[in-house]
């Protein structure tokens, strides 16, 4: 037993035979592909990830409320900032005694144009008008209807004048007498309020005439007696309280339908930009507010356009004029074409219609558009320049806006000048702008001679070599670049929420036309009046009160 124990043991302990190399690569085998199967099962049955989660409507509420509330302040801010720096002009230079004068009649598109390009250091300047503001003539016709309020086409000539760096003068008195021999400006205070000194004459080195024009009226009787002008800001709104005084008028209890239909025909007189938008912005007035607060006689409403010439708005194309007229005949204005008229009544127009004929036509207001002519102001400066001075339609020119026969002392832009453009607001712009710069070079050629005839006396060599140099300055001086005006297109307005415009590049609409406008405001503070008072208008419509 004891002999056995170590065979059992050694056959306990013996190790097992080894595998066959075929088995042991199949069981690997095995094993790999059980892996690969377990790694397929596990990818083909694990969980998908889950989509990030929505935000909630109130947190994406909270995030657009965010951001206008950014866009709104900041925007805010920065209409603050400009508004109070517009408010708070800073400290100005005093006159200059050695500088000269140069002095600016009127207050109108050419004359706030050179204002706000002109460089004031080099001049003291003085302003004198019989208005101390800016009128936006285009948007008189949407005054007339309520539109618009007064004060929002309105810029005070001092909101341009201190903000430039030299004190400007501005005086609100009419220009009475202008001397060219002697170079001085005579004017009176013609308002309602005048001190002991009403009247005085102030000289100048420089005058620059944009008194504007005044209404033709061709000496038709009763025109001025019965009409409605669409000139100033007062006509406008002499316009609006005859217009709703003619509704009240055609309200009253018992009054006839034939009378009613007299009151409430209204006769725009002048084919172009003005008589064409006020027509418009009165067809607006009755389709938008009078159908609601005078339904019982909105139907009487009738407007009539009177136009001498064959078409209205001669200056715009063809197809576009065609389109107008379209217009107007959809919301039943009548465009009466070569058609003259001979009288103004009280109570009725005299025209003369195509064939000849002569028919008083009832109405209740006459508006008066029919063109301009020259203030007394201007043709009496024209008088005393009588061999060159021959042109009926304004102040004859040079290239460079200089008076022919003034030697280069007077400069005449807008509708006082005669011109090859077309006397509008888009021409004196560009001439009063271009008027700047020329002041300026004229005032750098003026010290430079100044400082040539202070070295004349001087025999030095430094102050020959200087003469030399100022010499060829003042000859690059002495060339003034002639005045070219570009044309930026027409606007207007003809009603309906419809505008046409005759555009080097495109023809724009109603928006473009709006935006035009705003953009052509000189000042922040008149465009937003203006958009304020378009806003206010869709919103709540047009005020029919009468004062």
């Amino acid at each position: 037993m004891q002999a056995s124990r170590p065979v059992l043991g050694r056959s306990l302990v013996k190790s097992r035979p080894a595998v066959h190399p075929r088995f042991q690569f199949s069981r690997r085998s095995l094993a790999t592909a059980t892996e690969g199967a377990s790694a397929v099962f596990l990818t083909s049955h694990a969980p998908e990830k889950p989509p990030p989660p929505k935000p909630s409507l109130w947190k994406r509420f909270l995030q657009v409320t965010g951001s206008v509330t950014l866009v709104t302040l900041a925007t805010g801010g920065t209409l603050w900032y400009v508004a109070q720096k517009d408010r708070h002009p800073g400290p100005q230079l005093p006159h200059d005694p050695s500088k000269k004068t140069l002095v600016i009649l009127g207050s109108g598109w050419g004359a706030t144009s050179l204002l706000n390009s002109l460089d004031t250091i080099d001049y003291n300047v003085i302003v004198i008008s019989p208005k101390n503001y800016f009128l936006f003539t285009p948007l008189l016709p949407s005054v007339a209807v309520g539109t618009l309020s007064p004060r929002s086409i309105l810029q005070p000539t001092r909101y341009v004048t201190r903000h430039k760096k030299r004190q400007v003068t501005v005086v609100e008195a009419a220009a009475t007498d202008i001397d060219p021999v002697t170079k001085t400006v005579t004017f009176a205070d013609t308002s309602e309020i005048q001190g002991s000194l009403s009247s005085t004459t102030i000289p100048y080195d420089y005058l620059v005439c944009a008194m504007g024009a005044e209404v033709q009226t061709f000496n038709i009787p009763g025109v001025r007696e019965h009409a409605c002008f669409m000139k100033e800001l007062e006509d406008a709104e002499k316009m609006q309280r005859r217009f709703l005084d003619c509704l009240e008028s055609a309200a009253f209890p018992g009054q006839s339908t034939d009378e009613v239909k007299r009151l409430l025909h209204m006769v725009v007189v002048g084919g172009g930009p003005t008589g064409v938008e006020l027509s418009g912005e009165l067809h607006d007035f009755l389709e938008q507010d009078l159908r609601s607060w005078y339904p019982e006689l909105a139907e009487h409403v009738r407007i009539s356009l009177v136009e001498a010439l064959p078409s209205v708005l001669p200056m715009f194309s063809k197809q576009l004029i065609d389109y107008t007229e379209s217009t107007f005949k959809e919301a039943k204005i009548d465009i009466l074409t070569k058609t003259m008229v001979k009288e103004i009544k009280d109570k009725s127009v005299v025209l003369q219609l195509p064939d000849k004929s002569i028919a008083e036509v009832p109405c209740g207001l006459v508006v008066w558009a029919a063109g301009n002519t020259l203030r007394k102001i201007t043709r009496d400066l024209m008088a005393k320049f009588p061999d060159v001075q021959t042109n009926r339609r304004g102040i004859t020119v040079d290239e460079c806006l200089r008076m022919v026969g003034s030697n280069g002392s007077i400069f005449a832009l807008g509708d006082c000048s005669a011109t090859s453009y077309a006397p509008t607001a888009q021409v004196a712009t560009q001439e009063g702008a271009y008027l700047a710069r020329i002041l300026s070079q004229i005032a750098k050629k003026d010290e430079l001679e100044a400082r040539l005839k202070e070295l004349q006396a001087s025999s030095a060599p430094e102050a020959k070599e200087e003469r030399e140099q100022l010499e060829k300055r003042l000859a690059k001086l002495e060339k003034l670049r002639p005045f070219r005006y570009s044309h930026q297109g027409s606007l207007a307005y003809i009603g309906s929420d419809r505008a046409i415009m005759d555009l080097s590049i495109f023809n724009g609409n109603f928006l473009f036309w709006r935006s035009a406008y705003l953009s052509t405001l000189f000042s922040l503070r008149n465009r937003i009046l203006v958009a304020t008072d378009w806003m206010y208008v869709k919103m709540f419509g047009r005020d029919v009160s009468r004062d």
